[in-house]
């Protein structure tokens, strides 16, 4: 097994093993209940006025559940979904294409959001607010503007970078929601129910011991599922108990607080390389090997979550935890930086 798991587990393309187990209804969606309820609200709301549901922004670190919600919503409006990315979409004509195919109630979720062209974001504008696509004919003297109408449709954008979300683009989304990590307990329940679409065996202490070490992320949950499931139907009776999940997780060097063995490599190298920081996160890339952007996005936030580093104004540093979590004796600064100011 690699020591980039996680990264596997969340940047991976979406795998049939994955699709088949998404929830189709928001009753079945485990966890995130006020972003649920918000977006039920609006859904009933636009069935009641018999308009079309307004534009909705998700955000929040990769795998917890941003595009599961959009399926859900286009499964609720009893609409067809069209799906793209941010960096699928090259130059205009790419975006004329997909708009002029929608049909009124239709929603267009665009994942990755924030990687849209600039240019690319000018023909959003008028298509999410006016419902029409201005399209330039021709160049210099002889260019004019071709106005088309467009169907009323929803658009649901997703985004692990929020913060790199121009302000007219996030300004024209009825709605925005935050999708936060699992609580263990949420996680058991999903661990559960996957289990039982898979029809494999499982104990309630089992599904506790994955969901505990699954780094808040229902997408981790069900990768480290299917590990276990192999795991129990090889190496024990296809029940997965407690600690059947438990030998099955320490086998790819998983441990009881979620760790892997790339996140261990990112805190060993901040203390013995790094002196315990501060430290840049291209520096910390080169160090470890892995890309920066990965770091950033897979494997920061569960650390800072945890307490093990923080980010301040001169870069990262290894709180008290993390010479814990190795063994190590922390040195007086690691106490002081305990307090400092953490700025993304």
């Amino acid at each position: 097994m690699k020591d980039n798991y996680y990264t596997e587990a969340t940047e991976a393309p979406t795998s049939d093993f994955d699709i088949s187990l998404r929830p189709p209804e928001l009753s079945d969606f485990y966890g995130q209940s006020k972003v649920k309820e918000r977006i039920s609200l609006m859904i009933e709301a636009a069935q009641k006025r018999d308009d079309v549901l307004a534009h909705i922004l998700l955000s929040g670190p990769p795998g917890l559940g941003k595009t599961t919600l959009a399926n859900i919503i286009a499964g609720a409006t009893e609409s067809q979904l069209h799906s793209t990315s941010g960096p699928q979409i090259e130059k205009a004509g790419d975006l004329a294409g997909i708009l002029t195919n929608l049909k009124r109630g239709d929603v267009l979720f665009i994942d990755e959001i924030h990687r849209l062209h600039p240019a690319i974001e000018e023909y959003l504008y008028p298509a999410m607010e006016d419902y029409r696509l201005d399209i330039i004919i021709d160049q210099g003297p002889n260019a004019r503007t071709i106005e088309l109408s467009l169907p009323r449709f929803t658009l649901v954008g997703a985004t692990t970078r929020a913060g790199m979300l121009t302000a007219p683009l996030r300004s024209r989304f009825t709605m925005t929601n935050r999708l936060d990590y699992y609580t263990a307990d949420e996680l058991t329940q999903i661990v559960t129910r996957s289990s039982g679409l898979l029809g494999v065996s499982i104990e309630k202490e089992g599904a506790l011991e994955i969901a505990s070490r699954s780094r808040g992320t229902p997408r981790v949950a069900n990768s480290l599922l299917r590990w276990v499931r192999d795991f129990a139907q090889v190496r024990a009776d296809g029940t997965i108990t407690e600690k059947v999940a438990d030998d099955a997780l320490k086998m790819i060097d998983i441990d009881d607080d979620g760790l892997d063995e790339m996140d261990k490599r990112i805190l060993e190298s901040m203390i013995y390389k790094f002196d315990g920081g501060p430290v840049g996160l291209s520096s910390l890339a080169v160090a470890v090997g892995e890309d920066a952007s990965t770091i950033e996005e897979v494997y920061e936030p569960y650390l800072v979550m945890q307490g093990m580093i923080s980010r301040t104004p001169r870069g990262r540093i290894a709180m008290r935890r993390s010479y814990e979590k190795l063994g190590i004796a922390a040195p007086n600064k690691a106490a002081q930086s305990d307090g400092e100011l953490n700025l993304d």
